[in-house]
């Protein structure tokens, strides 16, 4: 990061005033506050031998070519790198990408790939697909597996095991410190996609040793960027994700890094009032007659509060809704339909709340993931809570 601007023990400052300076330019950009956008293709070198001897550098910042980044892409990474408590941060084009090139990084034909069955379902079909095809082989496990039952799953030739916590549309919490320590005992690598946790989960006190987010969600926060992150807490793990990132031709639209930058100065003050927001709601929805379970880790009522507790510092906007076992997929859908507030749509984390039937668009094939009712996903924006409390009650009155 800039050592003109950011104090050196910038480590014992606040999150939000981290977020608010981290990333910035100091004077070298005549005092303005952010930092400028630096788009470009080529890079020009003083003379021949400079030009021969940058390839050796290309993992110290030294700027090669466009696709190996700039300064806008670098201070966001800094900045990505101080959210997840790494050393080292790789952005990348989307959320998906930071999820297939760490796969591909630590996978080889003849490898053994573990995943929840909760997972991203992009991710399920990249492994299904892709990396089948690449003679890859996937096991998809129960989320809540414990040490043992980790151990149990892992093979010879099992070289990643990949993990989701909460998961994508049923919010398992799983016992990350527990299946990282099965996993290291056997010398397989611990993948997270730790884009619900952001910085209330900091993966590498817990033995993740690579962590993937989209910035799409939070740290843009507008609905109106796609961008992801690999972070990493070791200078071998940044060599070989950056490596693959390069071989594969992975870059981001330096304008994309810079409202993400702008996001993140926002992001704590954003991401606790939705927080604050989602558990309101949510403590509301639990006592409509219409709603069997609410799947929202920071609730009491969660299977896997106490992992939440122990392990979080914090939730987010997006939960579970679990309909009563009366109501089928058209109902559910009437229920959607209905609202007024609500948008439908995938992603989140933006400003604006979101409504997403889960039933029949989730796959499963470990046996998990059944709560006995229709379900859907809500993403909690920046509106008043009172106003989309009325509008999900008006919603539900088209149930009865």
């Amino acid at each position: 990061m800039p050592d003109d601007h950011n104090p050196a023990d910038h480590k014992k400052l606040g999150f939000s005033t981290r977020m608010s300076h981290l990333g910035r330019p100091g004077v070298k950009t005549h005092g303005f506050v952010n930092p400028g956008v630096h788009r470009g293709s080529t890079v020009l070198y003083p003379d021949a031998e400079a030009r021969r001897d940058g390839g050796a550098k290309r993992f110290e910042r030294y700027m090669t070519y466009g696709t190996a980044g700039g300064p806008t892409h670098y201070a966001l990474e800094d900045v990505i790198t101080d959210i997840e408590g790494g050393t080292r941060c790789t952005i990348v084009s989307t959320g998906l990408a930071a999820v297939t090139v760490p796969l591909t990084a630590y996978l080889k034909n003849g490898d053994h790939c573990l995943m929840p069955d909760s997972c991203y379902g992009p991710a399920r079909n990249f492994a299904t697909s892709l990396m089948k095809d690449w003679g890859i082989e996937t096991t998809f496990y129960d989320p809540c597996v414990d040490e043992a039952g980790m151990a149990a799953l892992i093979q010879p030739n099992t070289k990643v095991v990949y993990t989701e916590s909460p998961g994508s549309h049923t919010f398992e919490v799983q016992d990350i410190p527990a299946i990282a320590r099965a996993a290291h005992a056997r010398g397989a690598k611990v993948l997270m996609d730790n884009t619900w946790g952001i910085y209330n989960f900091q993966p590498f006190q817990h033995g993740v040793d690579v962590s993937i987010q989209a910035l799409t969600k939070y740290v843009g926060g507008h609905s109106d960027i796609l961008l992801g992150s690999i972070t990493v807490n070791s200078e071998e793990d940044h060599i070989r994700v950056r490596t693959a990132a390069s071989t594969m031709g992975h870059y981001a639209s330096p304008d994309d890094c810079w409202l993400a930058l702008r996001g993140a100065r926002t992001m704590a003050m954003r991401l606790k009032a939705q927080e604050e927001a989602s558990l309101e709601v949510a403590r509301w929805l639990e006592t409509q007659p219409q709603i069997k379970q609410i799947l929202h880790p920071a609730l009491p009522s969660h299977p896997q509060h106490a992992l939440f507790k122990r392990d979080f510092t914090g939730g987010c906007s997006l939960f579970g809704v679990v309909l009563d076992p009366r109501y089928e997929t058209g109902d559910m859908f009437r229920f959607v339909n209905a609202l007024q507030l609500f948008g439908i749509g995938a992603s989140w984390g933006g400003f604006e709340s979101l409504a997403l039937p889960t039933t029949g668009f989730v796959t499963r094939t470990a046996g998990s993931g059944d709560f006995g009712g229709t379900m859907l996903r809500l993403h909690i924006g920046l509106e008043d809570t009172k106003d989309l409390i009325a509008d999900l009650a008006q919603g539900l009155r088209v149930l009865n």
